[in-house]
């Protein structure tokens, strides 16, 4: 099956993040590699802006509190200071400082991903799944070194490898 290759031409202009259609999830492998704990963050914030030559910028906003993986005890323990610490740092933030349409439907995106305070830089491949002049949007899966953000817990190491954050990020024109 072929599969189809759009060129879309994004208008210039502010961008809004869509909370109610747009998804942020996490999954790690866990238990020595024997079970993949998936989550998702309830509250996602975000605004961005597609410039005259093309090139966009932006932020994404994540509410540390709203962390569900369907396991209260095991949420309480991902928000305590063992991982995200969100008494202290209640948001993760990503800041695009330049995202580009290239090849297709592929977004290279370029940003630093704060998480616990600490500040990263982030460079990811988005897609670009639909856009209009209505709206856009943005599918993305990356991986992240939670020990790079100061989460090294890890009894008995049953925690290895990158945590996958998936995204599927929905913008409509910012109202003025």
């Amino acid at each position: 099956m072929w599969e189809k290759i759009m060129t879309v031409a994004v208008e210039t202009g502010l961008w809004q993040l869509d909370a109610t259609t747009s998804t942020v999830g996490i999954r790690h492998r866990t238990m020595w590699g024997l079970v993949t704990v998936k989550g998702g963050f309830g509250a996602v914030s975000g605004t961005g802006e597609v410039r005259p030559d093309g090139s966009a910028v932006g932020t994404l906003t994540l509410d540390v509190a709203t962390l569900d993986t369907g396991n209260a005890k095991r949420d309480t323990h991902l928000k305590s200071a063992d991982f995200f610490d969100a008494g202290h740092h209640p948001e993760i933030t990503f800041a695009a400082s330049s995202a580009e349409l290239r090849d297709g439907d592929q977004v290279h995106v370029v940003g630093r991903l704060t998480v616990r305070g600490v500040t990263r830089p982030l460079s990811l491949r988005a897609r670009l799944k639909d856009g209009d002049t209505a709206g856009l949007t943005l599918e993305a899966e990356f991986g992240v070194d939670r020990e790079q953000f100061g989460m090294g817990w890890n009894q008995l190491g049953m925690i290895r490898g990158r945590t996958t954050v998936t995204t599927t990020l929905r913008f409509v024109r910012a109202t003025a």
